[in-house]
């Protein structure tokens, strides 16, 4: 959540090429056919079962490919029998270089799942960001009750640059081509809510999961999460501003509503001026950093060529560095001295967890960040301790 003049640069860019994920995917040129298959009700374990999570009696649906591993959840298929993916996307034209690099360092045996913001890319359209220009001015403890239809919008899982859109696309190809035979999961917020990450014992269906910018969840979604990590998953955070705002979501009829956060809470009458980040004290705890809102910023060690877009401060002392970015030249009225920018990996309960620090999405096309996020997932997943240096060494 940058200034809202910011996003909406974002947004105008943006929603001129939505498009539904089935259709994105499309190839003319090779096409995998996918047979349904379905999955149990997703339960959690009763080991480490933290408070708020989700005990689904909905069964999860997916779709899986009969030529390899990857998996796409039936929220991003629209419940076909059947979908066509493109098979020759790489945006990069390094692409093929990295994955020489990289080689067979993964197996098969590893399972990964992308979670789509889909929750975030409604948000952002024709919705939530309309209310909050329209009310900017709204001061503290006055109840809004105008516009309040803007609060609530259908999920129509978009592809969306303010919701990792290109980057998630960009990372199937770059798994497939780094792992051979990859168990590559596609999830979307929905099945997050739905607890389809778990396996009908409750415990974890998959050993790593990615996401993009989570920025708006449920309270399940949040700690289903919460609850992967706790049971011993790595969850990996490409983007900052995530988990900022609580949304509800009504499977029946495919809406998200908001609830709090993003400086505003709704009770589905009125609205009012309320907290920033919805779970600041609790995010701080078990992924180890929190949104920094400032307006602009500098990053004296930038391998990445990352411009100030979005990034995360540093608000665990047991977060462990691996890329200390150093910021620079931060508005001293809204960041303070002790401000860190960095990626970082953090230790909760039997899990971990790594957050990149900056808004990935915006250098995901970077070579040396490709480099750098390859040999993270390869590391995580071998269960090998990071190397921060090992991590930006040049390896052409």
């Amino acid at each position: 959540m940058n200034e809202i003049t910011n996003k909406s640069k974002f947004q105008l860019k943006g929603f001129l090429c939505i498009i539904l994920i089935a259709s994105v995917l499309i190839s003319s040129n090779s096409i995998r056919l996918v047979s349904a298959i379905t999955l149990g009700p997703a339960a959690l374990s009763t080991q480490t079962k933290l408070p708020g999570s989700n005990n689904s009696s909905r069964p999860c649906y997916e779709s899986s490919t009969n030529l390899d591993g990857l998996k796409i959840s039936t929220a991003l298929t629209g419940k076909t029998t059947t979908v066509q993916l493109k098979n020759d996307f790489s945006p990069h034209p390094s692409m093929q270089q990295v994955s020489k690099l990289v080689g067979n360092k993964l197996t098969s045996q590893d399972s990964i799942a992308l979670v789509f913001p889909t929750f975030t890319a409604a948000a952002y359209y024709k919705s939530f960001y309309d209310f909050y220009r329209k009310h900017i001015d709204t001061s503290p403890g006055k109840n809004v009750t105008e516009d309040l239809d803007l609060l609530s919008t259908n999920v129509r899982n978009q592809i969306s640059p303010v919701a990792s859109g290109d980057a998630m696309l960009f990372l199937i190809k770059n798994l497939e081509n780094m792992i051979p035979n990859l168990n590559l999961h596609l999830f979307s917020d929905q099945d997050v809510d739905n607890g389809c990450i778990f396996t009908n014992d409750g415990s974890n269906m998959v050993d790593v999961i990615i996401l993009g910018h989570q920025e708006y969840v449920t309270q399940k979604e949040y700690y289903n999460l919460k609850q992967f990590v706790a049971d011993g998953g790595t969850l990996i955070l490409l983007d900052s501003n995530i988990f900022y705002a609580e949304v509800k979501y009504d499977n029946s009829t495919n809406k998200i509503t908001f609830v709090k956060g993003h400086s505003w809470a709704f009770n589905g009458k009125s609205a009012w001026r309320s907290v920033n980040e919805r779970w600041q004290n609790e995010t701080s705890q078990w992924i180890g950093s929190n949104y920094l809102s400032i307006s602009s910023a500098t990053f004296l060690n930038d391998p990445f060529e990352y411009l100030h877009h979005e990034e995360q401060s540093i608000t665990n002392p047991k977060d462990t560095i691996l890329l200390d970015y150093k910021m620079a030249n931060a508005p001293s009225h809204t960041a303070t001295d002790k401000d860190m920018v960095a990626a970082y990996e953090l230790n909760y309960i039997k899990g971990k967890v790594y957050s990149i620090g900056i808004y990935s999405d915006d250098v995901i096309h970077n070579l040396k960040f490709d480099k750098y996020l390859d040999d993270l997932l390869v590391q995580v997943t071998r269960s090998k301790t990071v190397d921060s240096h090992s991590l930006i060494d040049d390896r052409s």
